[in-house]
């Protein structure tokens, strides 16, 4: 335990930012599920702003990386724009290639 009035200080303080961080990190995660899970595609449309404001705020606030939020922005405007255009699509991928054996020098 800490003995110094300020290290005291530090840890409440440290407790009610890691409380903070928490309670809004949790509503947005929330908020995200939710819209994942709207299927009619105008109710989506008025959600997705809100949300996306909110893991803006994230990350400013460093809750989360800038990067990680720019990515889950990316994934549910994707979601909410498969709802506008119910178009299926064929994913085809390209065969590995297989590794040849490498050739070795007779000396």
């Amino acid at each position: 335990m800490a003995n110094h009035k300020a290290t005291k200080k530090d840890t409440r303080q440290a407790n009610a930012r890691r409380d903070r961080n928490r309670y809004h990190g949790k509503t947005t995660r929330n908020a995200m599920r939710d819209l994942m899970a709207i299927t009619v595609d105008t109710e989506a449309n008025d959600k997705l702003p809100k949300v996306v404001a909110m893991l803006d705020k994230l990350a400013k606030k460093n809750i989360i990386h800038k990067k990680k939020a720019s990515n889950l922005k990316s994934a549910l405007a994707k979601k909410v724009n498969a709802l506008a255009n119910p178009v299926e699509k064929v994913v085809v991928r390209k065969a590995a290639k297989k590794a040849t054996p490498k050739k070795t020098s007779k000396k």
